[in-house]
């Protein structure tokens, strides 16, 4: 969410100062109005990685969302979509849509959660636009490469596990969050969030109190409670990862720092 301008305070972005210094990339780049897709971010992404690291620079990938990470990462492919499309298959019923996948790919239950409607969804869009079902792609050698985490470029990965206070730092964080003037800047922001920037975890839950004027003690709690289960679903998430090496959460920032290169200094390909 920080590629959206404007979204500052909620998404935790770094200062002026601190991008400077460290040379962010992928920050500010999209208006909120926008989608701004994880393809985009993809093709953006790896624009940049293949500058830096054809001049033998070193890149540090940060953040929370493990999809578009991997986008960075592994050989994931992401097929078209079309606005009008899916503004046709939204007004469908959601069992036509799962019977017209399960009829253009009688193996699409094998590889298709058919409970998620979005899932499905996006399985029938796909299907229309490509011809692709769920079964062949699910096939390829590039999705047996995601499947089996194989990358398409080299990297050492370090996971922090927040450890069993995560819920007293979430609450401090967002409370720190809301001092900082988050409830002004979703107010000034709300009319000009398209459907993603909406989505955001902190707006979402504060777009109801400056556009209606609902309790914002309640989405306060509403807003904390949306953090705690994103940052679970992060860690199971990323979790799966086989390659990433785990160090404690630990108050001393510099103590987190030492864990981290005690774990690079483990990897011989980062050390030579």
């Amino acid at each position: 969410m920080q590629v959206f301008r404007g979204m500052d305070i909620g998404t935790a972005k770094p200062d002026p100062g601190t991008r400077k210094r460290f040379g962010y990339h992928l920050v500010d780049i999209a208006d909120p109005a926008s989608e701004y897709t994880v393809a985009e971010f993809q093709v953006a992404g790896t624009r940049i990685l293949d500058r830096i690291e054809s001049s033998s620079g070193t890149v540090v990938i940060a953040g929370g969302s493990g999809l578009h990470f991997r986008s960075l990462v592994d050989p994931l492919r992401f097929p078209p979509t079309d606005v009008d499309l899916r503004a046709e298959l939204e007004s469908l019923d959601a069992d036509d849509l799962r019977q017209e996948l399960v009829d253009g790919d009688p193996g699409a239950t094998e590889v298709i959660d058919m409970a998620n409607p979005r899932r499905v969804l996006r399985a029938v869009e796909i299907m229309r636009l490509t011809g692709a079902t769920p079964t062949s792609r699910a096939a390829s050698p590039e999705a047996e490469a995601v499947r089996t985490y194989q990358p398409t470029r080299g990297f050492v990965a370090i996971g922090v596990d927040p450890g069993s206070e995560i819920r007293h730092r979430i609450e401090q964080r967002f409370d720190a969050m809301l001092d900082a003037g988050l409830v002004d800047e979703v107010a000034a922001l709300a009319p000009s969030l398209g459907r993603t920037a909406r989505q955001a975890v902190g707006y979402r839950e504060l777009l109801p109190v400056v556009e209606r004027g609902s309790d914002l003690a309640a989405a306060r709690d509403e807003a904390v409670n949306a953090t705690a289960s994103l940052a679970k679903r992060q860690r199971t998430y990323f979790r799966r990862d086989p390659r990433i090496r785990w160090i404690p959460w630990h108050h001393e920032t510099n103590q987190m720092v030492r864990s981290a290169l005690d774990q690079l200094e483990k990897d011989t390909s980062w050390s030579s």
